[in-house]
């Protein structure tokens, strides 16, 4: 009975002594990455989209949070702001209008087409009537001017720009100075700035062409001139 405890004994301490198998760390973490790759796990996973927007949310969520500690009143003074700012660029857009890009150089007022006045005056009439004011109000433009080269009031400078006859013109017509500059400017803005005409704006520039018809020319020193030189120039043709 002994010699049999014995031998049981001596089995099961040698079996004890046998340290349990073991993974090492390393192996271990390598062993779980492999298996959580596995599609299996994975199914249910967002996609790349839904990933990037819960990413830029949270950047959202944590820029808010960090503002709003920074704001005085907390979140609401946060929201505050933020429709203050708001309203100040809608004021100036409705005030101000898209952004405009003014070309390097002006083209040229008329095209290689000479018209009269007469002529002009039809067409801007005619795409008023169709709501075209764009149109209208450059053709309109090019009456006014045309109408003041047929007056000798300006020279018929073939690449003239609409700010060159509005200046030169103010010369001779002073009191309508800052009108024609207008009307220079709208027309600018129209044909090379991108912006858009209205029925008040063309209606703007027909009245000041039928003023220029009406409107007396003021004698000073470069106008007498420059009605000189062009009867000279007219006598020698």
């Amino acid at each position: 009975m002994l010699r049999a405890g014995d031998g049981a004994t001596s089995a099961l301490a040698r079996s004890g002594d046998e340290p349990p198998l073991t993974v090492p760390r390393d192996p271990a973490r390598e062993a779980a990455r492999r298996e959580l790759s596995k599609d299996l796990y994975h199914q249910n996973d967002p996609g790349l989209f839904q990933r990037t927007l819960d990413t830029l949310w949270d950047w959202i969520g944590d820029l808010f949070d960090t503002a709003s500690t920074a704001t005085p009143g907390g979140t609401l003074g946060l929201l505050v702001v933020v429709l203050g700012v708001a309203a100040v660029v809608a004021a100036l857009w409705w005030r101000l209008g898209a952004p405009r890009r003014r070309p390097t150089s002006t083209p040229a007022l008329f095209d290689d087409r000479p018209r009269s006045a007469a002529e002009h005056r039809a067409a801007a009439e005619a795409h008023a009537a169709q709501g075209h004011w764009n149109q209208a109000l450059q053709e309109r433009m090019r009456a006014v001017v045309r109408a003041l080269e047929e007056r000798a009031l300006l020279d018929a400078r073939p690449g003239r720009t609409a700010d060159e006859a509005a200046a030169e013109a103010g010369r001779s017509l002073p009191a309508h100075t800052d009108r024609l500059r207008a009307a220079a400017g709208d027309f600018d803005d129209v044909t090379y700035g991108g912006r858009r005409a209205t029925q008040q704006s063309y209606m703007r520039m027909a009245a000041l062409d039928l003023d220029l018809e009406r409107a007396k020319p003021e004698l000073t020193a470069h106008s007498i001139h420059h009605t000189a030189h062009t009867a000279r120039r007219g006598a020698a043709e």
